[in-house]
């Protein structure tokens, strides 16, 4: 480790909550690249976990946050400001849903407790306030997130849980059916599962969930914090299964690196939400939105979306060869550039081999290597890290031996 790094770490032990361990520090991006203390380069396919969409330091996101610190950063939303309602119109105009209304917020744990409030709202009105959610899904870290969240591991120590939800298997509609009873409000899921290890949603269970959420006036709620913004090629996740939720929660992407998170509902339910029933001190700032819309403009002019699909199916065939070759390697799942390598044992080893050479990946469920690379990745690159990532299941497959 560089100096630099060695005295950072130092005072982040001192004087930092142990929630993290950083084994390593980047100090400046581009693109799919970042450069660490000592200046090396390494291939970014983590993306800041799915957050950084358009690469690190993009041109059009960095000059609009340029311009507009210049001019406003903060005001509160006791004041309005002119770009959070471009932001929200921008957003529910591409959206498709029915007259959409759009919260924001600062992260998806916040956007998901704004979801959760909206449906509770919605469902105390008859008595119902039951969520429904699934198992190894993935909502957040705050109290009401982990309580939804279908991974007992993050909820350990936290006890008790927040009442008023319950677990079911992904993709399993008959279990689904069965737990609706009268005092549920809503559904909630997500399009594909992130951190349970890169599941799609199958589109014919979606259409079921729609339907049954509409014979029983209950709300499906997407939580789109991490599967959103262009990841799977289309700029809301929803619109690649062909089924609209009645909300969905957005966050991480949404303005590639700055703070930024919401939710958005179709009108009947969003105007339960009159003023002083929910808010956000930081939610929308003029300079967060400058950067959203910028994000936004990068799909409408950059060919981002197009990019996120050709290159994503070329990366999944290409690690398809993987299958046939390793007995370890299961199989290849995902959508668009949200990608999982799935093994049969920890993944963690694989992508700790693959930090060696210079590829940066994660991990999701245990035993996937997940994949996570900018939009605007190019086949070159794509290549270079399948190149790597080959080399170390060559060196992962002898120590399995």
């Amino acid at each position: 480790m560089g100096k630099l790094f060695n005295e950072t770490n130092e005072k982040f032990a001192k004087y930092c909550v142990p929630t993290y361990a950083p084994a390593k520090m980047f100090v400046r991006g581009e693109g799919a690249r970042l450069w660490d203390d000592e200046g090396v380069e390494y291939l970014d396919f983590a993306a800041g976990i799915s957050v950084c969409n358009l690469g690190h330091c993009n041109e059009r996101v960095s000059r609009a946050i340029e311009t507009q610190c210049r001019r406003l950063v903060h005001i509160s939303n006791l004041y309005m400001n002119d770009l959070m309602p471009v932001l929200a119109e921008k957003l529910a105009v591409s959206s498709g849903m029915p007259d959409a209304q759009v919260f924001f917020a600062n992260s998806g744990a916040e956007a998901n407790e704004g979801m959760i409030k909206l449906a509770r709202k919605y469902g105390n009105q008859t008595g119902r306030n039951t969520i429904i959610s699934m198992d190894n899904s993935f909502h957040g870290r705050t109290l009401a997130t982990l309580a939804a969240t279908g991974r007992a591991k993050y909820r350990k120590g936290f006890e008790p849980d927040m009442p008023g939800f319950k677990q079911v298997p992904f993709n399993d509609f008959e279990a689904l059916e069965k737990a609706v009873t009268p005092d549920v409000c809503a559904i909630m899921l997500e399009m594909v599962q992130g951190e349970g290890g890169i599941y799609p949603a199958d589109v014919e269970y979606l259409k079921k969930v729609r339907a049954l959420c509409d014979e029983k006036d209950i709300l499906m709620l997407c939580d789109e914090v991490q599967c959103g913004m262009g990841r799977l090629g289309t700029r809301f996740a929803f619109q690649s299964f062909g089924v609209i939720p009645d909300a969905i929660s957005m966050a991480k992407a949404i303005a590639n690196g700055l703070p930024m998170g919401g939710f958005m509902a179709r009108k009947k339910f969003a105007s339960l939400m009159v003023v002083g029933t929910h808010a956000s001190t930081f939610g929308g700032t003029p300079l967060a939105c400058a950067a959203a819309l910028a994000v936004q403009e990068a799909f409408d002019k950059d060919g981002v979306l197009e990019n996120t699909i050709e290159v994503g199916s070329y990366i999944m065939d290409k690690l398809s060869a993987f299958v046939d070759k390793y007995d370890f390697v299961q199989t290849v799942r995902g959508k668009g550039l949200m990608i999982g390598l799935v093994l049969n044992c920890n993944a963690a080893p694989l992508s700790g081999i693959l930090m060696k050479k210079n590829l940066i990946t994660l991990t999701a469920g245990e035993t996937v290597l997940r994949l996570l690379p900018p939009l605007t990745i190019t086949k070159a690159d794509a290549d270079i890290a399948v190149a790597k990532i080959g080399e170390a299941l060559e060196e992962f497959a002898k120590e399995q031996k």
